[in-house]
């Protein structure tokens, strides 16, 4: 069976984790943590970036940054992971699906503005597969209004946005307030479990320090700031181990040859599949981003011919998966749900397929997967 995903390993992940074991720091915020915050601030220009145990963990983080209260209403994707929604659900927020785009399984930016009331305290993108939301769009929608921008970048390490407005590349995660990336091993980069929040807004470094070392001032404290540590504000138990860190590290280091090699393969698909599009559409970029080959699917013409597809790979021995069913009609959330039909939602839930996609996926086996689907296509009744 060629899997949908196999974690990559770059040879010195256990190197760096016994370096760890010796030096005799464990927990967290030591040597491997800041070596691996200090790479995403130097080569992204990211404000202040703090290693997670999660993804999930750092969305979270955003929403006490932002002090999300009852009442608030929060803006966000329903095609998206329960990870996006429940860091603002555990706050008491309101929930505001916005739907996606004909064209992309990210957000419709043009759907956002008319969501927004007095109680909006932030939107949500989710950058799906790697791709950009229109930032320029978003950026403007919230500051004219006065609201948060949280990028929710989990799938989209070294993928950029070219502003219009700024006239340059951006990575994705340096543009809103906050962003959150993560490091799951099915990601392009992976410590098994992990995260990062990324804190673009100057006014919340030092509360987010806080609110990571579980509400306390210990980081000022070892920086000499202060004489004692102590509880100063809520927080929680958000930083991963030196060991989680120490993986991460050796997955950073090799972070152009991994990319290299998914974007050859990413095209490899593109290049080669040969589907009419009356029965499946493959990716579109968006011409200001750029694509970080995170995931490589198809959206076919309907549920009966997605379910058939992804059967017949299986029978060759190819593992294809569809991805989310929209928030707003899952079992946690159906009856709570009041606001307008999600119909891009519902085609990416029941039309979508993801491909195999990872670093070790052999030439061979590509061409395999390949040849098997514009088989199963060539022969649709």
């Amino acid at each position: 069976m060629i899997p949908f995903n196999k974690p990559y390993l770059t040879g010195k992940e256990m190197h760096y984790i016994y370096d760890a074991v010796q030096s005799g720091k464990l927990s967290g915020n030591g040597k491997y943590t800041k070596k691996c915050q200090h790479f995403f601030e130097t080569k992204y220009g990211f404000g202040k970036c703090l290693l997670t145990s999660s993804c999930t963990d750092a969305l979270e983080m955003t929403a006490l940054l932002m002090n999300i209260q009852p009442g608030d209403e929060v803006i966000l994707p329903s095609y998206t992971f329960v990870s996006t929604a429940n860091a603002f659900e555990l706050r008491g927020a309101s929930l505001v699906f916005c739907v996606s785009r004909n064209d992309h399984p990210g957000i419709d930016e043009e759907k956002i503005e008319a969501l927004i009331t007095s109680k909006t305290k932030a939107i949500v993108v989710v950058h799906y597969a790697g791709v950009a939301c229109d930032m320029d769009k978003v950026m403007r929608i919230a500051h004219s209004h006065g609201v948060f921008v949280v990028e929710d970048a989990a799938q989209a390490i070294d993928s950029y946005y070219y502003s219009t407005d700024k006239g340059q590349q951006l990575p994705l995660g340096s543009i809103g307030n906050f962003a959150t990336f993560s490091f799951h091993e099915t990601k392009n980069i992976i410590s098994g479990e992990g995260g990062m929040l990324v804190v673009n807004d100057e006014r919340f470094y030092d509360r987010a320090e806080i609110i990571w070392e579980k509400g306390t001032n210990r980081s000022a404290f070892f920086k000499g700031e202060v004489d004692k540590y102590c509880w100063v504000d809520i927080g929680s138990s958000f930083l991963p181990s030196e060991v989680t860190a120490a993986f991460l590290w050796a997955q950073l280091e090799h972070i152009q040859e991994i990319q290299k090699r998914r974007l050859y393969l990413w095209n490899k698909y593109a290049d080669q599949l040969d589907v009419h599009s009356s029965l499946a559409l493959q990716p579109i970029i968006p011409i200001y981003s750029t694509n970080n080959a995170h995931i490589y699917y198809l959206v076919v013409s309907d549920l009966t011919l997605r379910d058939k597809l992804i059967r017949y790979l299986k029978d060759n021995n190819i593992l294809s998966v569809f991805h989310y069913i929209g928030l707003e009609k899952s079992t946690y959330f159906a009856s709570k749900y009041v606001g307008a039909s999600l119909k891009e939602c519902d085609k990416y839930s029941s039309k979508l397929v993801r491909l195999p996609l990872y670093y070790e996926l052999e030439d061979e086996q590509l061409d395999y997967i390949v040849s098997k689907v514009n088989h199963f296509f060539d022969n649709i009744n």
